[in-house]
C-alpha cells in the first residue's frame, strides 16, 4: 500500500477550485477506486458518476491529468510514482457539481437524426445483405456514449460550435445509418447543412480518446464528408441531377451482385 496525491475539482456552475487529497492506494486500483476512497473518508459529498465499473456504460467520463478518460479504466500504475493525479469534469459541457457535467445537449442532437428507414423487401419477401456490409456498420454500434470524443472535439470545445456541429459521436450514428445495407433514408442534405460535416478538419483527436477503439474519423466521418462532396461538389453528379434528377447512393454488395446477375 502506498499514498498518492490527488487534485480533484470541487464546485458547481458558479465556480470552484481544485482540492488536494492524499489517498492510500492498493495494488490493482483504478482512478475510480481512489475517488471512491476520497468520497468515503475525506469528502462525503463529492459528486461523480459511475455505474458498471467495467468500461461499458460510459458514465465515469472525466479529464484525468488533462486527458479525457474513463476513470474506471485508468489504472493507478499507469502514473509515475511521484505524479499527482488531477481529476476534473469534462470541459465541453456545463458543470452540475464537482465531476458531474450536464451532457443533455447530446441527447437533443440524437433526436434530430432521421431514424432507420428500411428499404422494401425483395419480391420473395426477404431482405438480403452481404456480411461485409454488416461488418462495416457493426463497428459503430460499439459506442458506449461516454462522450469523450465530444469532449475532445476542438469544434465543440474551443470554437463553441455546438450550434453548427453535432460532434463525432453523432457523425458516427449518422454513418451507422447511412452505411446500413437496408436503410433507404437520405440524410446527406442534413449532414451538410444541419449536422455540420464540413466543420470537422479530421485531426483524429476523437479517434484517439475512444475507449472502444472505434475508428471514428477514417471509417465514419471521412466517408460521410466524401458523400457530401459527391452530392454537392462533383460537377458530373451536379449536371446529372439537373438533367435527370440523379441521386447518388453507394450501393451495397448485395445490390451490386443482383445487378450483375441480371
Amino acid at each position: 500500500m502506498s499514498k498518492r496525491q490527488f487534485k480533484v475539482w470541487r464546485g458547481d456552475a458558479q465556480g470552484g477550485e481544485f482540492k488536494s487529497f492524499e489517498v492510500e492506494i492498493d495494488q490493482g486500483m483504478v482512478v475510480l477506486d481512489a475517488l471512491h476512497r476520497i468520497q468515503a473518508s475525506d469528502a462525503n459529498d463529492l459528486a461523480l458518476r459511475w455505474n458498471c465499473k467495467a468500461g461499458k456504460c460510459g458514465s465515469c467520463s472525466m479529464e484525468i491529468n488533462g486527458k479525457p478518460k474513463l476513470s474506471c479504466m485508468t489504472r493507478m500504475n499507469s502514473f509515475g510514482p511521484d505524479e499527482t493525479i488531477t481529476c476534473q469534469p469534462l470541459k465541453t459541457f456545463p458543470v452540475i457539481k464537482d465531476l458531474v457535467t450536464d451532457v443533455s445537449w447530446n441527447y437533443e442532437q440524437n433526436k434530430r437524426i432521421k431514424p432507420f428507414k428500411p428499404r422494401p423487401r425483395e419480391k420473395d419477401g426477404t431482405h438480403r445483405m452481404y456480411q461485409e456490409d454488416v461488418d462495416r456498420v457493426q463497428e459503430f454500434r460499439k459506442c458506449i456514449e461516454c462522450y469523450l470524443c465530444q469532449d475532445t472535439c476542438h469544434v465543440l470545445r474551443d470554437r463553441d460550435g455546438k450550434e453548427k456541429f453535432v460532434g463525432p459521436r453523432f457523425m458516427i450514428r449518422l454513418a451507422s445509418l447511412e452505411m446500413h445495407p437496408l436503410d433507404d433514408e437520405d440524410r446527406i442534405p442534413e449532414i451538410k447543412k444541419e449536422y455540420g460535416s464540413g466543420m470537422c478538419n479530421i485531426t483524429r483527436c476523437c479517434t484517439e480518446v475512444c475507449p472502444e477503439h472505434i475508428n471514428i474519423t477514417d471509417n465514419g466521418i471521412i466517408p460521410l464528408k466524401e458523400r457530401v462532396v459527391d452530392r454537392y461538389y462533383d460537377p458530373v453528379m451536379m449536371l446529372g441531377r439537373k438533367l435527370f434528377g440523379i441521386r447518388r447512393r453507394t450501393k451495397t454488395r448485395a445490390e451490386e451482385a443482383k445487378k450483375s446477375d441480371s
